[in-house]
């Protein structure tokens, strides 16, 4: 229990950073051209993710806020993999994953205020069951293209690629542990969402237009 405790912890730091928030706050210029320490928080959606970044600066920051999130994640599970005893491995990676995913959405250093969790849950979710894992999200981000491009709903396509992680995990024949992670990483973006799903319902989601 100590161990699972301690890797809870860690790996919730480790989410905690929160990328896109230092940023804009670094490198966001106002129209003349002056740094202006723009907080995040208080244009778009409000979260700190990349597809806020993305209305605030551009594509290639998206990108990059994005990478950093989805390493940020990965880091938090192979460090795990790398120390946790195999007869612990399975459930300390499930809970690393988890955790790491929880400190993004909700991080200590912003009042608990922070991202909707879908690049995090890509970067931990590839490396949670090579080399399976690394089909299954990439066939996964595929489909958020895909969906993207179709809808022109991010938020939309979000949610439904990271449904069929979990889906393709159960397919490949994937331990339950890591099946049922990745469908409550698919929950959890769901609740992230909840504002966009009614917008989406009453038909006034934002439409992705390119940066």
């Amino acid at each position: 229990m100590r161990s699972i405790i301690l890797w809870v912890i860690v790996s919730y730091l480790i989410g905690s950073f929160p990328t896109g928030y230092i940023v804009t706050k670094l490198f966001h210029k106002d129209s003349s051209g002056k740094r202006d320490w723009l907080d995040i928080r208080t244009i778009g959606s409000g979260a700190i993710g990349a597809t806020n970044v993305g209305r605030a600066m551009g594509a290639a920051w998206s990108w990059f806020t994005a990478a950093v999130d989805m390493l940020k994640g990965a880091f938090a599970l192979l460090l795990a993999a790398h120390i946790v005893p195999n007869e612990e491995k399975e459930i300390i990676m499930a809970v690393s994953a988890f955790s790491v995913v929880v400190g993004h959405n909700y991080p200590v250093w912003l009042k608990f205020k922070g991202g909707k969790g879908v690049a995090t849950t890509y970067g931990t979710l590839f490396f949670i069951w090579p080399y399976q894992s690394f089909a299954a999200v990439l066939f996964s981000g595929g489909l958020w293209y895909i969906l993207r491009w179709m809808t022109r709903i991010v938020s939309l396509s979000s949610m439904l690629s990271l449904f069929s992680i979990s889906v393709c995990f159960a397919m490949l024949g994937a331990p339950v542990t890591f099946t049922v992670l990745a469908f409550l990483l698919a929950l959890l973006c769901v609740w992230r969402h909840r504002t966009n799903i009614v917008r989406i319902i009453n038909g006034t989601e934002n439409k992705w237009k390119g940066y």
